[in-house]
């Protein structure tokens, strides 16, 4: 595929107006430890620091405004940042280190760091503990919690926010390292969650009054390896990337009815191998899965692909309709929506780049623009409002 130009290079015309006295900020979260070589993903020599970037989305193109430094990893889903819905901190998580034992390998972490957005510039504040090997984050609509899937342990951190403060507030325990817990999608009411196990193939049901978060052992079923999931902000429904055995074989998305008692999965469609990135857009009417389709594999496997795929679908009921696919980079991650669900984000680890897509409601168009990031993009991200 053609790659995309630097911003830098491109004068083009406004297609976001600036929205006065408000923000709108994206977040990438870059791994620079891990890379891949000949589809194996490798633990890099020497490598770099991870970094975060920060993206205004105000203008067109969107701006990169500043880099912070702050452990981050593209293990697990691409949901390891999370901005509070005033865009005053972030949250980034690192499920991985490199094993002072073995610099050729990677162990578990357990940090978090907490990003002070409104500082000039903007910087790490605190780095606070969570369990091992943390991978999703997400902070409630209300911007008081913040809830962490724990990949190495089975668990859920459970974290208050006040101000620039970030406590931990306990632990949730669902199963053992072997289920997987990958990342926690709150409801926008934020009296529910779902997390994603892909250890044992389960979605599983929380019920959260304030700080108190249970599980109501109610699991759904929606395919193999479920991995990044969102709920709608109209609080109807939610979708569940299934990431599959990594075999080559076609790779599904599942629509979860959040308005039945209790939830069910009412849908499931094929997008490709490995849908890894998952987002649903701020006006609730759009659906973007970033699927990997082979892109991530040996050139000498029958299943590599020489680009991924950004995938448009929509809810119908209770069915989900493919709209629209693009081609996009390499062992590509994360996706986000601007403010006015117009323009699309796509983070590519290999490129190391942000690429930018238009989205009119009926017609994908690449941009041909890109932001260049200093470390492949694990995770990309704006605050959920």
């Amino acid at each position: 595929m053609t790659r995309p130009a630097l911003l830098s290079l491109l004068v083009v015309p406004v297609l976001l107006s600036a929205i006065p006295g408000e923000a709108q900020l994206a977040l990438s979260a870059n791994d620079n430890k891990l890379v891949l070589v000949d589809g194996v993903a490798t633990v890099a020599q020497n490598p770099a620091v991870d970094t975060v970037s920060v993206i205004d989305l105000t203008v067109y193109p969107p701006r990169f405004v500043a880099e912070i430094t702050a452990p981050t990893s593209v293990v697990g889903p691409p949901f390891s940042v999370a901005i509070t819905p005033d865009e005053g901190l972030a949250l980034v998580t690192a499920a991985m280190k490199i094993d002072p034992a073995d610099p050729k390998k990677q162990t578990p972490d357990t940090r978090m760091s907490v990003i002070d957005l409104k500082a000039s510039p903007p910087q790490v504040i605190a780095t606070v503990e969570t369990g091992k090997g943390p991978a999703g984050v997400s902070i409630n609509r209300q911007g008081t919690l913040a809830l962490v899937a724990n990949r190495s342990e089975g668990t859920i951190s459970i974290f208050t926010i006040k101000g620039k403060t970030v406590a931990p507030a306990g632990t949730l325990k669902l199963g053992d390292d072997k289920i997987g817990a990958s990342h926690v999608a709150i409801s926008p009411d934020g009296k529910t969650a779902l997390v994603s196990r892909d250890g044992d193939d389960r979605v599983s049901v929380l019920s959260i009054d304030g700080t108190k978060v249970e599980y109501t052992k109610r699991d759904l079923s929606a395919g193999l390896r479920p991995y990044g999931i969102d709920i709608s902000a109209d609080g109807k429904y939610a979708v569940v990337a299934n990431i599959g055995r990594g075999g080559g074989d076609a790779d599904t998305v599942s629509l979860i009815d959040m308005a039945a008692l209790p939830p069910r999965v009412v849908d499931t469609i094929t997008v490709g191998q490995t849908p890894e990135g998952l987002k649903i857009s701020p006006d609730s009417k759009w659906i973007a899965a970033v699927v990997m389709n082979g892109s991530n594999k040996p050139k000498t496997s029958p299943f590599f692909s020489n680009a991924g795929k950004l995938v448009l679908l929509r809810p119908d009921g209770t069915r989900l309709v493919k709209v629209a696919e693009a081609p996009i980079g390499h062992w590509s991650q994360g996706v986000a929506f601007s403010r006015n669900s117009k323009l699309i984000l796509v983070g590519n680890m290999v490129e190391k780049n942000l690429q930018i897509f238009e989205w009119n409601g009926s017609a994908l168009k690449d941009s041909g623009l890109a932001i260049k990031l200093n470390g492949g993009s694990a995770a990309v991200r704006i605050a959920d409002k």
